[in-house]
Order: structure tokens, then sequence, then C-alpha cells
């Protein structure tokens, strides 16, 4: 996959499935990228199929850091989250333990003060990706309750 360094919401993102799209893949993300972002630097990561988009909430004061949850952001329309699920329905319990601590280590390795987001996407596996981090409680999104049974 090649993604715009400054990019967001799917916009500078490019899925290669053959070596033969790389050109072609490689100009349209970069127009797009510097068309949108006012920057044309890409990066290549793996493209993972098949996944779960996790985010961890995270609280620190710079030396303390701890979790409030998860979430399942998997409800995507164009790369733009739509709906939320807490805590992700189905997910592991090894898995969720071994993503909220991933959160917190990420959170006292760098002596986070403040509230943060931290984005991993989640593989039937139980393996998991880091994507990113976000200074700020993302609450944009419609939040559903997961533990909620009719």
């Amino acid at each position: 996959m090649i993604k715009a360094v400054h990019g967001g919401g799917g916009r500078g993102m490019w899925v290669i499935r053959a070596s033969s799209e790389i050109d072609t893949a490689f100009a349209q993300a970069q127009a797009e990228a510097t068309s949108a972002f006012g920057d044309g630097t890409l990066y290549a990561e793996r493209f993972l199929p098949s996944v779960r988009h996790i985010e961890v909430q995270i609280i620190g004061d710079g030396t303390n850091v701890t979790h409030l949850w998860e979430r399942d952001c998997s409800v995507q329309r164009h790369h733009q989250k739509i709906n939320e699920i807490a805590p992700a329905p189905h997910l592991p319990p090894a898995t969720r333990a071994a993503l909220l601590e991933a959160a917190i280590a990420i959170g006292r390795a760098c002596g986070y003060r403040r509230l943060g987001t931290v984005e991993f996407l989640a593989e039937e596996s139980g393996a998991f990706h880091f994507i990113e981090t976000n200074t700020r409680i993302q609450v944009e999104h419609t939040i559903t309750d997961g533990n909620h049974r009719h």
C-alpha cells in the first residue's frame, strides 16, 4: 500500500496488488496527496486485507498512563469511521489485554500528558499493528454500547 505521509481519510492511499501497478499508483497517490495536503511525500507499508480498526483511549499525567478501554471503529465508508462500538465485540480477551497494554506502553514511552487515542489494526489471528496516536479523545462518531442487549 502506498500512502501520503501527511494524508488522512483515505486520500493519497492506494493498494497495489501487482508490481505492474506501482508506477501508476505512485503517480496517482502523489498527485492526490499534493492536491489535498500540499505535500506529495509518500511511504509504503504492508497491505492487510482483513483487519479490524481498534482504538484505545489513554490518559496520562507525564508519568502515569492508563487506558479508558477500547472500541471497534471498523464500520467505515470511504476510509471514514461512521460507527464505533465499545467495547469491541467478539475481541478475544488475550487480544484485548495486549492492545490495552500496548497503548499504555506507547503512552509511557513518551511521557504522555493528556487524553489521547491510540489506533491499531487487529488481525483475526490476534496479531495487531500500530497505526497512529492522536492527541485527543476522538468523539466525532456515533458510539454504540456493545454490551447493550435487547
